[in-house]
Order: C-alpha cells, then structure tokens, then sequence
C-alpha cells in the first residue's frame, strides 16, 4: 500500500474535533432499544435455522451460519458500546445489557470492559501497556531477539494464526479464565467466572433442546467465524500502514486517536453489520459517541472521510504489515524490515 499522509485540506485539530463531537454523544433510548432487537431476534432466527438445515445437509447449515456469525458480531459491537457506556442512557442498563451480550459473545463483560479502556488509553504508545490491544514489535524491538523469539513472533502475526486459532485461543480459552491477571484482585475473576457459568447454563439448556453434538455442530461454527470476523476488522482499525505509534515524550492521545485509528470504509451491508466500527477514528476521538450516530458524524464532517481511509480492498494487504519502523513512521512488513536488518543470530 503507497504511503498517504494526510493532506493539509483533511488535517483537522483533534482536541477541537472532541470538544466539537460531544454534541453527538446522547443515546436514543428508543433507538438503542430498536437496534438491540433487530439484531438479537434475527440472530435466534439464523441460529435456529441452521439447526434446523443441519438433518437437510451440513453445507446448507455452513451457509446459513454465515450471516448467524454476522449478527454475531453485531451483538458483540452492541456489547462493545455498551462498555463505552455508549448505548444507554444508564449506566446499569449499559452493565447488565453488556453481561447478558457477553454470554453470547463469550466474552466476560467487566474484565473486557477493563482491558479495553487501557487500550484506548494507551493505543500507539510505544512505551505504555498493550494489553488489549494486538502485539507489534518495532523493528528495533524485533531486531533485538534472538532467532526462536523472531520465529515465535512471526508465527504470532502468520494470518492463519492471527484471524484462525488466534480468535479461537481468545474466545474459547483466553476469555474463560483471566490470562496475566491472576493477581488483579476479585473483578477478573467474577467476571469471566460469572460468565463462565451463564455460558454453561445456556448450553445445557440448548444442549437439551437440540442435543450435545447437534450443537456444537451448529454453533461452534457460528462462534468461530464471528471471532475471525471481529480480530480482523480490530486489526485493520490499527494495523495500517500510515498509523501513529509513537514513544511516551512524543505520543499525544488525541493525535493518535484520530490518525493511528482507520476509517475502514466498509460497503453499506457490512457496515451496518459490523454496526459502523469502521469509522474507528472517531469512535477512538470520542468513544461516548453511539455506533448508530456516527454516520451522522460523517455527514456533518466529511472531511473525516479522508483521514486514515481503508478500503476492503486496501485492507486485504495490510495482512503483509508486521513491524512498526521508528525511522519511517509506517508499519512495514518483515521484508521492508530485514533490509535494514542483520542475519539472525544464533
């Protein structure tokens, strides 16, 4: 992908753009309740007609949790605002929406709530934390290791392994007991536990519905595709190749929130969808915003549509961009980076 920095006519100040976005930051109660319910009945309804496909042949069931997984996904952007506290009006209703969301996501409402704000706090910091948000090395960093720990990291950001077992680690396993949190006090540990046991519940209940191998047959495929789904579109809403990383004296978190997030211009069905996360950029500048009001934002701003743009087509080659380069300020890929590196030691 070519270099593209932003152009004087779409450089905006960050810190006037938020004081600007806060007008766009009160849910509609309705509307928040209307977007819940077209996505969570038509969700149940691919779900049961998968099962229901499954005696008429697997693959028919296979395409039907297509968009199954797509809903999915949805419920789980629906459950990422609601931990903004972005959904509702109420706080409660946020937590309680979020928790329920999260037995459907597999994905522990509170403790991801927690590991989600230290990656806003500190996304493109070099020198900060990354938990929450997907590891990359500079090349500097890279260069300092030794030849299994180059192999271990290129493994790490193989695409079989970051969008295949990647999400099914994260959400089968990582998200059922608190990985790196072990001494983090009691919320970790009720969260994903509490979770671990609505989980629990609900399967059996399905489970005695449908049967043990007739639901994994269904859902397990669901599951799979909706987690690929979603570690790809967080990908690319960081991994391009003109973010903002930058080390602690010289990072800003409105520069890097605007600019060191994408805007993934989606086709309408996927944006609706993926419930407008691609418009990433504001969503980082100003995370209080509904996902349902940001299109309203881009309307308002259109110059907010040439900052940091991703077309579907221009993410699929950021898949190559692994390392951040200090001196080029640009992911590049493990090519760019051995030029300038020296052979692997031993």
């Amino acid at each position: 992908m070519e270099p593209q920095e932003p152009h004087p006519e779409t450089t905006v100040d960050p810190r006037a753009l938020q004081r600007t976005l806060a007008a766009y930051r009160a849910p509609h109660l309705a509307r928040s309740v209307f977007e819940l319910f077209i996505t969570v009945i038509p969700f149940g309804v691919f779900w049961f007609l998968t099962w229901a496909s499954v005696n008429a042949g697997y693959w028919i069931g296979l395409l039907l949790a297509v968009p199954a997984a797509g809903f999915l996904v949805r419920l789980f952007m629906i459950q990422h605002d609601c931990g903004h506290g972005s959904f509702f009006p109420s706080r409660r209703a946020n937590d309680w929406v979020g928790r329920a969301l999260g037995v459907l996501t597999l994905t522990p409402y509170d403790f991801w709530r927690y590991t989600h704000a230290l990656h806003h706090a500190h996304s493109g910091n070099l020198d900060r934390s990354r938990v929450g948000s997907i590891h990359t090395l500079s090349v500097g960093e890279y260069q300092a290791l030794d030849r299994s720990q180059r192999l271990r990291y290129r493994l790490y950001r193989h695409p079989l392994v970051l969008f295949g077992l990647g999400p099914i680690y994260l959400f089968m396993l990582s998200n059922r007991v608190p990985v790196g949190f072990m001494r983090a006090g009691w919320m970790p540990w009720l969260s994903t536990m509490g979770t671990n046991a609505a989980i629990v519940l609900l399967a059996t209940a399905m489970i005695s519905l449908v049967g043990a191998g007739t639901f994994l047959v269904v859902h397990l495929p669901i599951a799979v595709l909706a987690g690929a789904i979603g570690v790809w579109l967080f990908y690319v809403q960081h991994q391009f190749e003109n973010t903002r990383w930058a080390h602690d004296d010289r990072w800003s978190f409105h520069e890097t929130a605007l600019y060191g997030s994408s805007y993934y211009d989606l086709p309408v069905p996927l944006r609706w969808l993926t419930a407008n996360i691609g418009v990433h950029h504001v969503h980082h500048l100003a995370s209080r915003i509904p996902f349902y009001r940001l299109p309203e934002v881009l309307k308002n701003h259109p110059r907010l549509r040439e900052i940091s743009r991703v077309t579907l087509r221009q993410s699929l080659r950021c898949v190559r961009l692994a390392l951040w380069d200090e001196d080029r300020r640009r992911l590049v890929s493990f090519e760019h980076a051995n030029q300038a590196m020296p052979p692997l030691s031993a």
